[in-house]
């Protein structure tokens, strides 16, 4: 019976041995299966599967002996179940090997042990093999990352590429631009030459006209001011050229009652013959007054030719013909007969000069028109892509035109002293700003020159002076101008120092000192008479008129100061003003700044009123350089129309225009249509009478021309910008930045 339950025990555990090594077939199955699914993803855990299947086979083969040792068991168990009768006896021999085989299952129980440990221990390597997979499997998400950012890259390359192409594209259209361009300014360049040519040619001629007359010439303005004439009336009236010019014309006849209205009968008929009037002069000159007037291209009288031809040879023969009438008729009708042929002679002269006079005259009077376009276009084509030598032509055109024009002002200002019509202001300056400011302007020229300037001030001048601050600017720089032209090593030294004080008056005396080339004292005096240099040879080698030193007296004794000069050759000179000012406890006003070009100041719009062609083209191209909006009127008849119909910033006014001048405009403009817009004068002509003017009818400011862009630019902005409390129509600011009431 026992031997029958340790039969059923050992099939029991036989049975679940079997169980178990089912469970381990499967389980191997399944690794197989899980080994083949790893090993087609994962090539480097291959060694390792290797490695398993190694183990798995040695258990394969241990649990074949288990079971050939098991079939073993049953069959010795079945001998034992035949022979149990045998058994009994036995028993005990029996209970020994059951002993043994006891032995034996602990010996299976111990291997059934170590097979649950080695299919552990395959159960953790098939977790790290599962790891090692999920880690591959990031690995390879990253690289499709990294491919998709490569993609990305690829597409930003490709648009770059794209850009490049659109950017050559359009680098080689700007490229054909500028060659067209350049081609215009050739073109325009050699018009511009032509043209200067022909204004020399048309000026030269003029003058040989004027001068080929024997008798006195004159050309008046309505007002009976001498504007031009001949050397037969310099050499009659025995007065030089350039004190003639700006005087009343009837001054200089005995009878300058009769000569006054000689003069305004020409401007009420329009002409007049055979005037009798006596030239005073050392001979007391008879002569026949015959005049005419000339028009411009509107038909507007603008001055009168005055013909006086010398009739005192014909007085004398008239004489001569009275004495010897008793004597002889013949005699008288002869001298009768010559003094015809004579009148018809002059009157055929008269004519052949009348419109050859009228020509030049109005060319004098537009002097500064072609000038203005003239520099205003070099400027501007300075500003554009040239050539070396292209821009050492223009340089030499614009330093050309600014000499002429510094030679118009010196004789404008020249002749307004000569004739009492400088006005001179009295306004709150700070003279230590003023001087130190002016002298700026000369900074670059002095470093040039490897000069050094000294400025010494008297530290007790009052802060705030009252004078004409413009004027006392141009008196200096006139001399330091000098002083650095004549100065090519060493110090200019400029020193300003209170000579007195007396009640609410201050003397200050100001000097301007160099190391030069010096004067020769026999020539101190003679270099502040007009067109007089220290030598010959002065102008020849340093330039210039001779004009300003003129001009400096003239300012300073105007203004009751006095002028005076020490030098020495090869040493230097020192000239010296004094000049009294008025002390004042009002606050100065700040000068107006010339502004820099701003490119955020945009939204301006302008109506240019302006006449003449160049000068509208002068005015769009500043004006779209500046970025502003701007319309052209080409007289004030249609400025209105455009006012009426558009709405504008500011208007830049011409003052002489067909039609509607700018004065009429302005008129205008201020009372009919009751506007405040800000409008600044643009005149060819800067004498007091047409500033008094501009400011009668309620223009608000006025610039020069020829323009100065930057100037132009400070005064619209300044106007536009600045708070309307201050665009008060009436008041003028002169080109320093200083109103004048």
């Amino acid at each position: 019976m026992i031997v029958r339950k340790e039969l059923i025990f050992q099939t029991a555990e036989k049975d679940k041995l079997s169980a178990a090594l089912v469970i381990a077939r499967s389980e191997l199955s399944f690794q197989k299966e899980e080994k083949g699914k790893r090993a087609a993803e994962l090539g480097i855990a291959n060694k390792e599967l290797v490695f398993q299947d190694g183990e798995k086979g040695k258990r394969a083969a241990e649990l074949g002996i288990a079971n050939i040792e098991l079939a073993f068991q049953g069959e010795e168990k079945e001998k034992r179940a035949a022979e149990l009768s045998i058994a009994n006896k036995e028993l005990v021999f029996q209970n020994k090997e059951k002993d043994k085989r006891a032995a034996e299952l602990s010996v299976a129980n111990k291997e059934l042990v170590f097979q649950n440990k080695e299919k552990e221990k395959r159960a953790n390597e098939l977790i790290i093999a599962n790891k090692e997979l999920a880690f591959q499997n990031e690995e390879k998400e990253k690289r499709a990352a990294e491919l998709s950012i490569a993609n990305i890259e690829l597409v930003f390359q490709n648009n770059e590429k794209e850009k490049r192409a659109d950017e050559l594209g359009i680098a080689n259209k700007e490229l054909a631009f500028q060659s067209k361009e350049k081609g215009k300014r050739e073109i325009a360049n050699k018009e511009l030459e032509e043209y200067s040519y022909s204004l020399k040619l048309a000026s030269q001629y003029s003058r040989s006209l004027i001068e080929a007359s024997r008798d006195p010439l004159f050309t008046i303005s309505p007002s009976g001011k001498i504007t031009d004439m001949n050397e037969a009336t310099v050499k009659v009236t025995g007065v030089a050229r350039e004190q003639l010019i700006g005087t009343d014309f009837f001054h200089y006849f005995t009878e300058p009652v009769k000569a006054k209205e000689g003069y305004q009968q020409v401007f009420e008929k329009g002409f007049v013959t055979d005037y009798p009037l006596t030239i005073t002069d050392h001979h007391l000159t008879e002569v026949l007054f015959n005049g005419s007037v000339y028009k411009d291209e509107q038909g507007n009288v603008i001055g009168a030719v005055v013909v006086a031809r010398d009739i005192t040879d014909q007085k004398r023969i008239e004489t001569e013909l009275i004495e010897a009438k008793i004597f002889a008729e013949l005699a008288t009708g002869i001298a009768e007969d010559a003094k015809s042929k004579a009148e018809s002679a002059t009157r055929i002269a008269v004519d052949a000069v009348k419109a050859k006079q009228q020509f030049l005259s109005n060319m004098s009077h537009e002097i500064r028109t072609p000038m203005n376009a003239i520099i205003g276009f070099t400027k501007v084509v300075l500003k554009t892509e040239l050539t070396a030598k292209q821009k050492e032509y223009l340089t030499a055109i614009k330093i050309s035109g600014d000499a002429l024009i510094v030679l118009i002002n010196d004789i404008l200002d020249l002749a307004k002293v000569d004739a009492g019509k400088m006005v001179f202001e009295a306004t709150p300056f700070k003279m230590a700003l003023s001087i130190s400011a002016m002298l700026h302007l000369f900074e670059t020229k002095i470093q040039e020159k490897n000069l050094v300037l000294v400025k010494e001030y008297d530290s007790n001048i009052p802060e705030v002076l009252v004078g004409d601050a413009v004027r006392l600017h141009q008196i200096i720089l006139n001399l330091v101008s000098n002083a650095v032209k004549f100065t090519t090593k060493g110090t200019i030294t400029v020193s300003v120092r209170q000579l007195e004080e007396v009640d609410e008056n201050v003397m200050i005396e100001f000097a301007i000192a160099d190391t030069g080339i010096g004067i020769s004292e026999n020539k101190m005096e003679k270099i502040f008479e007009n067109f007089q240099q220290a030598s010959s040879g002065t102008s020849r080698v340093y330039g210039g008129t001779g004009l300003g030193l003129a001009i400096v007296k003239q300012l300073v004794e105007a203004q009751g100061g006095s002028i005076s000069v020490k030098s020495k050759i090869d040493e230097g000179a020192v000239f010296s003003f004094v000049l009294g000012f008025q002390k004042t406890k009002v606050t100065a006003e700040i000068e107006t700044d010339i502004m820099e070009l701003d490119a955020e100041i945009k939204n301006i719009k302008i109506l240019v009123v302006e006449d003449i062609a160049l000068n509208q083209l002068l005015m769009k191209t500043l004006l779209d350089e500046f970025g502003f909006e701007r319309d052209i009127a080409a007289n004030g008849k249609i400025a209105i129309e455009k006012l009426q119909a558009k709405c504008y910033d500011i208007i830049l006014m011409d003052l002489q225009m067909p039609e509607m001048n700018g004065f009429e405009a302005t008129e205008y403009i201020r009372n009919t249509m009751q506007s405040a817009i800000p409008i600044i004068a643009l005149t060819a002509d800067v004498t007091t009478v047409d500033l008094a003017k501009c400011r009668a009818v309620g223009m608000n400011d006025y610039i020069a021309k020829p323009v100065d862009e930057r100037l132009l630019y400070s005064k619209i902005v300044g106007l536009v910008k600045k708070p309307a409390a201050t665009d008060v129509p009436g008041t003028i600011i002169n080109e320093t930045g200083k109103k004048i009431r």
